[in-house]
């Protein structure tokens, strides 16, 4: 092959060969970058069984975006040619450098940890690779592991239960084997016993031929010996390997008892994740950093007099593995939920919600994350919820080192939630060495309610208010009054209701019945929690919609000092200061309201029209282009917010994009036909495109609808042209 193009790749050289193909260094001439291609012998291509395993290899690599494995890039064919494009490997296999020498305990202990982390990245996609050995596990120059070659990769496919099922988490699994029944699959040194045996496999598999691949990097030799493939499937069924401390007196004795569970014969006495196995390495490499001296260590824990303030942690979004969409409004509860539950332990820099926004459902390393945020910490993981089964991976990462510092595995029923989020949090100290205070303990295990279903809807609720639409605060207001029906003590939905009715009278109704509905839910939030920054951030709203603008500008500064992101304060605030002509107030406060109001577009409203009315034209057009970028990025999560939608298209007109600017108009009165501040904002669109008459029919549309804020229409700068209009004086007369 070498010389030859095949489709738009020119082959180099040769890199090596294996059962399952030719590999080669090639020239992508599309792309202009080096790639490696594994060509299927051509009379291998004829085999069904076997071109149907060699795309298996392709399928189940791909499905994984991990740095520990290999990257595949396609899976083509050309001119009867059947190849895989992977990521071009500068190195040598983990077989080439045992054949050297054994490994030190420091650079295996690495290496280990990142074989177990690419196993769990496998494992949490339902892929068991069933052939790890030093031939598959490459090492590049800088001593990063690769797992290679997915070839006899098994899926397991998960079900939701159904009737007579265990539960909504319980697993079967389809072995897609592509060989006969009870074929022991793999390389016979590196087998499990149920490999050996032909039996079903699992992730654990996987664990046993990791253990055997650590054994041998410790001692040089192998755990399972013998002359014929019939001995070794004995040793491996029926005897122990030699301990490794007799190996090697370098051999600490935790490594010792970290092989014999990896190694164990009955695989439910093994180690039962990757996770598991992931986190005593780490714990090992921490004691042997610290000179194994973990007895000293843990004699001086640090009092909370004692903490450095360099200990930042970073708290990712959690995926979501649920495969519905509409579960992120709970992964989102729950991932910010952990981040106030780590705040509340002095002395740990705790990033909050907006801070770590970019990188939600990101492909990102925690030193890239440590980097751009000068973080000590990474603290991500995952979630799947299914039913009231609910199953949370977390991990916190060395920023400095991509290593795992702690890691744990919770399956539980959905109403252990808080107990979750406790634990997690004290692991995270325990791991850092922080002893609690008994006030910390008391804060952390303090729970917002005992009602599951009302924490659930309370999290529902708070995903659509911010879209303001009438139909938006409908469901809010649905949700919140649904969780105080469940649990009469949970404030924060009570600071929900005094907030949507609050808003609900400013858009939508003049109804004193709305603002009375506001004020009995704050005066009940602020008796149950009179601290709580959500309350103070409702009771601004009631002031502001009420048209008290320097008593909504004091509440809203009050949330803030006690929580700088707290969710609406920001937006709040900016807008009972325009309204109160406070122009230069509001541009004063520019940066902080954008980085503590991350994802919430709101509070752009405001900001641009203050800087509007001062003229401060340059500001405006940065900070309309940063909303530009925060709405495209909100509407590809959520594509139904007519809202988001109207105030994209505002921007768009004065980027000069007035095909997508009508676009997005049409788009949102499509969605919202009747909503009142769809329509307010769709008069703004149209006056800056210079159509009065079209902006005048959306302006009555929405005083027709309920929003009658003269205040705030005779300053809004994007309604300049209509304001010595008589319509528009009719419509919002002085006084």
């Amino acid at each position: 092959m070498i010389g030859k193009r095949v489709s738009h790749y020119n082959v180099v050289r040769s890199l090596g060969s294996g059962g399952m193909g030719v590999v080669y260094e090639a020239e992508d001439t599309k792309l202009g970058r080096q790639v490696a291609v594994k060509f299927l012998p051509p009379d291998l291509g004829r085999d069904p069984q076997t071109l149907e395993r060699f795309q298996r290899e392709a399928r189940a690599a791909s499905a994984l975006n991990h740095p520990n494995i290999c990257t595949v890039y396609a899976i083509e064919q050309h001119d009867g040619e059947h190849f895989i494009v992977m990521e071009l490997l500068e190195g040598e296999s983990l077989l080439a450098a045992l054949a050297r020498q054994r490994f030190e305990m420091g650079p295996l202990i690495d290496a280990a940890i990142q074989i177990a982390d690419a196993l769990e990245a496998a494992h949490a996609k339902g892929i068991v690779h069933r052939d790890i050995k030093p031939a598959n596990i490459f090492i590049n120059a800088r001593g990063q592991v690769k797992i290679l070659d997915f070839g006899l990769a098994k899926m397991e496919l998960t079900r939701p239960a159904t009737a007579g099922n265990a539960g909504p988490m319980d697993e079967t699994h389809a072995d897609l084997d592509l060989t006969t029944p009870g074929t022991a699959m793999g390389t016979v040194a590196y087998m499990s016993p149920e490999q050996a045996r032909g039996h079903l496999t699992d992730a654990r598999t996987d664990l046993f031929s990791l253990g055997t691949v650590l054994y041998q990097m410790a001692t040089g030799i192998m755990p399972f010996q013998g002359a014929t493939s019939a001995v070794v499937f004995d040793a491996i069924l029926n005897r122990d390997p030699a301990p490794v401390t007799e190996a090697a007196m370098t051999i600490p004795a935790e490594f010792g008892r970290l092989l014999d569970k990896a190694l164990e014969k009955d695989r439910n006495l093994r180690y039962q994740t990757a996770t598991e196995l992931k986190t005593d390495l780490v714990r090992l490499k921490r004691d042997l950093d610290s000179g194994r001296n973990r007895a000293a260590t843990e004699a001086e824990p640090r009092s909370g007099a004692a903490r450095t303030a360099d200990t930042s942690i970073a708290v990712l979004y959690f995926e979501n593995l649920s495969g519905v969409k509409e579960d992120e409004y709970f992964r989102d509860g729950i991932t910010e939920d952990i981040i106030t539950e780590l705040s509340k332990i002095k002395g740990l820099k705790i990033f909050p919600r907006p801070t770590v926004l970019s990188y939600r459902d990101k492909s990102v390393t925690p030193q890239q994350v440590g980097r751009e945020l000068n973080a000590s910490y990474v603290l991500g993981g995952s979630l799947r919820r299914a039913g009231n089964r609910l199953r949370i991976n977390t991990q916190l990462m060395d920023a400095r080192t991509d290593f795992p510092l702690w890691s744990e595995r919770y399956d539980r029923e959905l109403q252990d939630i808080f107990e979750v989020q406790d634990e997690i949090a004290r692991k995270i100290a325990a791991a850092l060495r922080i002893t609690l205070t008994p006030q910390e303990q008391q804060a952390i295990a303090a729970k917002p309610t005992t009602n599951l279903q009302a924490y659930d809807l309370y999290l529902r609720g708070k995903s659509h208010v911010r879209r303001v639409t009438r139909q938006d605060l409908e469901f809010g207001l649905q949700m919140f009054e649904g969780a105080v029906a469940l649990d009469p003590e949970f404030a924060l939905p009570y600071a929900g209701i005094a907030n949507i009715c609050a808003q609900y009278h400013y858009h939508y109704q003049r109804d004193a019945a709305w603002m009375d509905r506001a004020v009995r839910a704050a005066e009940r939030a602020a008796a149950l929690r009179p601290d709580e920054p959500e309350v103070m951030v409702a009771q601004a709203w009631i002031a502001y919609a009420g048209s008290h603008y320097d008593e909504a500008i004091a509440s809203a500064r009050r949330a803030i000092e006690r929580k700088s992101d707290c969710e609406g304060a920001y937006y709040v605030l900016g807008r009972a200061l325009f309204a109160a002509g406070r122009y230069q107030e509001v541009v004063d406060m520019v940066d902080d309201a954008l980085v503590a109001s991350g994802d919430d577009y709101n509070v752009y409203v405001p900001l641009n029209n203050a800087l509007g009315a001062l003229g401060k034209d340059e500001a405006l057009r940065n900070v309309r282009q940063r909303r530009i970028q925060a709405l495209e990025t909100h509407l590809q999560l959520v594509p139904d917010d007519a809202r988001g939608r109207v105030h994209l298209a505002l921007d768009y007109v004065q980027a000069r994009r007035l095909d997508d600017a009508n676009r997005e108009v049409q788009f949102a009165i499509a969605l919202r036909p009747n909503d009142a501040n769809v329509q307010y904002n769709v008069a703004c669109v149209y006056c800056t495109m210079n159509k009065p008459e079209d902006a005048l029919t959306a302006l009555k549309r929405a005083w027709e609808n309920g929003l009658k804020d003269g205040d705030w229409a005779r300053r809004d700068p994007d309604l300049a042209t209509l304001h010595d209009h008589p319509e528009f004086q009719q419509l919002y007369p002085e006084g």
